[in-house]
């Protein structure tokens, strides 16, 4: 199975003009059925807090995430934000869908970033959710299916959710981000640290080019659970994509079984 991290430069606030530039990105790139498709955090918007102009009222984001998951009959993991009919706050959300195009799992951001305001517009979840990315629906019949836990942007800097997900089995960590080209060292570190410390591969997708506020500088990486790094790219607009192995992460935990070690309580 290959993990395909679609890094794009976001058009402010205009689905349809970012839908169209993840298929520009996607078209050549060969994706198999059964392999992941991964988008950074708010693909179809940028970050903004602007959630009455940005959120999927009509769910038209939910519709392209669904539609391009069937079309590629590949795993596709998104980000949207969603706002509540009389709702005073939005939530920052990845869905992800099989090949069928079923609705797997939808993960609400928990930890909004206080920093750059996002707590004013937003409120954050609760739930550690996971996925099996290569089940029956996607095809994979040699035992490599993985256990995926989804994060979103300012988590990567809350290790215990990832100890949570790595509770619940995961062996992937899929991270969608609009991470600042400020902080940028900061993003390849803690997602190196997270692989290594759960023992997890770790997929790293961010947004590159420039918003109203901030500018993004890409970096888009997998790491694998012995803290490799697989694959990287800089500040381009691009897709990286990646062969990943279900038997590489359990060998490793088997090899060197730190990750049972683990206390949570």
């Amino acid at each position: 199975m290959r993990a395909h991290l679609v890094q794009m430069t976001i058009a402010w606030e205009d689905h349809e003009a970012n839908f169209r530039r993840v298929d520009g990105l996607l078209r050549g790139v060969g994706v198999a059925r059964g392999d992941l498709v991964l988008l950074p955090e708010m693909f179809s918007s940028g970050f903004s807090l602007n959630t009455g102009a940005t959120a999927d009222r009509d769910g038209v984001v939910l519709a392209y995430l669904r539609g391009l998951a069937t079309r590629l009959g590949a795993w596709v993991q998104g980000g949207r934000t969603v706002l509540g009919d009389g709702a005073e706050k939005a939530t920052n959300e990845a869905p992800a869908f099989d090949p069928t195009g079923r609705l797997v799992c939808s993960y609400v951001k928990i930890h909004p970033f206080s920093f750059g305001r996002e707590p004013e517009r937003f409120v954050g979840g609760s739930e550690v959710v996971a996925y099996p990315w290569g089940d029956e629906a996607g095809g994979a019949s040699d035992g490599g299916a993985m256990t995926v836990c989804p994060a979103i942007c300012y988590d990567l800097r809350f290790p215990e959710l990832f100890r949570r997900g790595l509770a619940m089995g995961a062996e992937c960590f899929a991270i969608g981000a609009n991470w600042p080209d400020a902080r940028q060292a900061h993003w390849r570190a803690l997602l190196v640290a997270r692989a290594i410390e759960n023992q997890a591969v770790v997929l790293g997708v961010n947004r590159t080019g420039s918003d109203p506020h901030l500018s993004y500088a890409g970096g888009s990486i997998v790491v694998g659970a012995r803290g490799e790094v697989l694959g990287e790219l800089g500040d381009e607009e691009a897709v990286l994509s990646v062969e990943v192995e279900a038997a590489a992460v359990r060998g490793w935990r088997e090899a060197f079984p730190a990750w049972r070690d683990v206390r949570l309580k």
